[in-house]
């Protein structure tokens, strides 16, 4: 009688252990959406409320199954925060492996070299999938909550793409932006020529905006930093454009008349000597280095030849004739402008 007792529940384990077994495999296997969606996972979220949260989001039928296979598995308390993409035919096993992997979904978002600032908020502005929290904050408010209370916020953000997920906001993009702007500047000015006639690495920074407003040709960025760094060795005034562009603010209609150049701003590089107070737009690493590393010159004019690049001179005559030659009628375009005198 014992005997067969023993036999009975052998046999007895025996069946429930194929029944599970061809349970966890039906678990294990079970599609979860025909076709590819987004999911969220919120901060702080549990396991069962998630499954919850699958069930009402018609992914699961019933919350059970899904619990015990992440109890099974190991991975009740492995829950990452964020948004997932789940694949079409995706099982439970794939939802589950995914949503404790941290494998979020990221956006990327693109800042420009020579954007303003006021661009830059625009473009975050923009991001529908993160979380707005500096849309209330004017700029100063803005640059105290970045840690950086006091500072313009012009120019001090470093132009490339930043990728972001759901759970972070449009300040921690700018933080991310703000850091590796002042890291990289930082690097650069310890590297940077010897007798410069700049200060600080603010004044690099100040510097190589304009750089960066006045050419888009890559190789001639030393060059128009050399004749800037020229003028300034000097004590000529730097007669750039941009820089009086940047004072005019929303009065700028596209065009540069007599009496713009001769009004006088903080900006305003006719009027005043030396750089401005501020950078006046956001420069890239290229035009960074150039204001550190400007090209040996004798130039101290350049003028737009209309083709992207420019005519450099060393004697004002020369220049002259360069404007009669290649900007006659010129301030229909200000994408790439000159330092000059008494020429407007």
């Amino acid at each position: 009688m014992f005997g067969r007792l023993i036999i009975f529940f052998v046999i007895l384990a025996v069946a429930i252990g194929l029944i599970a077994q061809n349970w966890l495999q039906n678990v294990e296997g079970r599609v979860v959406t025909e076709q590819s969606r987004n999911i969220t996972v919120a901060n702080g979220a549990s396991m069962r409320g998630f499954a919850e949260q699958l069930v009402d989001e018609d992914l699961l039928e019933e919350k059970w199954s899904f619990l015990f296979w992440a109890r099974y598995r190991n991975l009740s308390s492995s829950l990452k925060t964020g948004e997932y993409r789940i694949p079409a035919g995706s099982t439970m096993n794939d939802l589950l492996h995914l949503v404790t992997s941290g494998q979020v979904i990221d956006y990327p978002v693109t800042f420009i070299e020579g954007w303003s600032f006021k661009q830059l908020r625009a473009a975050l502005a923009k991001q529908n999938q993160l979380k707005h929290v500096i849309d209330t904050l004017d700029d100063q408010s803005l640059m105290k909550a970045l840690g950086a209370e006091g500072i313009h916020p012009e120019g001090r953000f470093y132009p490339d793409t930043y990728h972001y997920t759901a759970s972070m906001t449009d300040l921690d993009i700018l933080r991310q932006a703000y850091n590796k702007m002042d890291q990289f500047i930082e690097a650069e000015w310890l590297k940077r020529d010897d007798d410069l006639p700049l200060k600080n690495r603010d004044q690099a920074l100040t510097l190589a905006s304009i750089i960066e407003k006045e050419t888009g040709a890559e190789i001639e960025r030393p060059l128009i930093a050399g004749v800037f760094i020229n003028r300034l060795r000097k004590g000529m005034l730097l007669q750039t454009d941009p820089t009086v562009i940047y004072g005019m603010g929303d009065s700028y209609k596209g065009n540069i008349r007599r009496k713009d150049l001769r009004k006088d701003t903080p900006y305003n590089t006719y009027t005043r000597a030396g750089l401005p107070p501020t950078p006046i737009a956001m420069p890239g690493g290229e035009a960074i280095k150039a204001s550190l590393h400007p090209a040996e010159t004798n130039a101290l004019y350049f003028v737009a030849k209309g083709d992207g690049t420019h005519y450099f001179s060393s004697t004002l005559r020369e220049h002259n004739n360069a404007v009669n030659k290649y900007q006659i009628n010129r301030r229909k375009n200000y994408s790439s402008s000159k330092p000059q005198t008494n020429n407007n």
